[in-house]
């Protein structure tokens, strides 16, 4: 609901139905623009030079360009796209911010489904129900328990806190590895005890410290029968000596929310390695996700229009 005061300008490039733009209508005092399909980029970058907030992920070089621009509202938690620009002057008139936790639940729950799905045997399955073959007496012998396993995560966000909570029922022994807060907190502790866990699942943000931190000499590390997960950042896992791991048969298997290239090409090696369940960056998905990010932004708009601090905001010199 409009507070009655006016707010600016509005850009909007997210897909949203006729009820959720009326929604933003009438909690927006000031005019709305919608990015339209079929419009050109000039259009839009016109939208966006005339707004004073945005919400979506519009392309950087039009942020830097628009000077009207005071917040960007991000329809992600990652804010890769943006690193490149300018923050020591952008930064000094525009504030951004991420949808924070927004994906915990969602993004947990795809974590956890994958890891399900590769030993429980789900993924196999299903690929031998689609060719109409009858395999019990080989996959059977194959299947694996969770209950009991040792998980490493990579990262100590909400994410990763919401995984362990639903790992906690499976009797899982939980560690985090995050540089001052995890149960290991450095590079040489963390190649000390890969080898002892039977999953290890990547969580982080992409940075210059997470960039390649799984490469080929810690992925040859983790223990024989290992599952990876990777739900942060593509730039965080040696893709070549990955699928060369999975290929030889030594690491169990991998859950592959993000990769390095998105889309994945046509042909890429993960499309056709053994034990990869690859999700697509659809882990963040929900029925309401739409829905849910107006209601952040909502509220966010009512700390903007009062001058309190913003829920998520930016840290450029973190990197998240």
């Amino acid at each position: 609901m409009s507070t009655g005061t006016n707010d600016g300008c509005l850009y909007v490039e997210l897909t949203l139905d006729d009820d959720e733009r009326a929604r933003l209508r009438d909690l927006w005092d000031g005019p709305v623009r919608f990015a339209e399909p079929g419009t050109t980029g000039a259009d839009d970058a016109r939208a966006l030079a005339d707004a004073d907030v945005a919400l979506g992920n519009p392309r950087a070089d039009r942020v830097a360009s628009a000077p009207r621009l005071r917040w960007l509202q991000l329809a992600s938690v990652g804010i890769d796209s943006y690193l490149g620009l300018d923050w020591a002057v952008l930064g000094r008139r525009l504030t951004v911010t991420n949808l924070g936790d927004l994906f915990a639940d969602p993004v947990a729950e795809s974590c956890l489904a994958g890891i399900l799905a590769l030993h429980r045997g789900i993924d196999e399955l299903s690929g031998l129900r689609a060719r109409g073959t009858w395999a019990k007496p080989v996959v059977r012998p194959r299947l694996r328990l969770l209950t009991g396993a040792r998980v490493l995560v990579l990262g100590r966000g909400s994410i990763a806190r919401r995984l362990a909570e639903l790992l906690g029922p499976f009797g899982c022994a939980v560690s985090h590895f995050a540089r001052g807060t995890g149960d290991i907190r450095t590079l040489a502790e963390l190649d000390e005890r890969l080898p002892s866990f039977d999953v290890v699942v990547g969580l982080l943000p992409g940075t210059a410290e997470t960039r390649g931190l799984l490469d080929a000499r810690r992925l040859a590390r983790l223990r024989p029968g290992a599952v990876l997960v990777n739900a942060g950042r593509g730039s965080l896992v040696d893709e070549d000596a990955l699928v060369a791991e999975l290929t030889s048969g030594r690491l169990g298997g991998a859950v592959l929310d993000v990769t390095e290239q998105e889309p994945l090409p046509s042909g890429h090696p993960l499309w056709t390695c053994p034990n990869v369940v690859l999700t697509q960056h659809t882990a963040g998905g929900s029925d309401d996700e739409s829905s849910r990010v107006i209601d952040l932004f909502a509220e966010n708009r009512l700390r903007y229009g009062t001058g309190a601090p913003l829920r998520n905001t930016v840290q450029w010199t973190r990197g998240f």
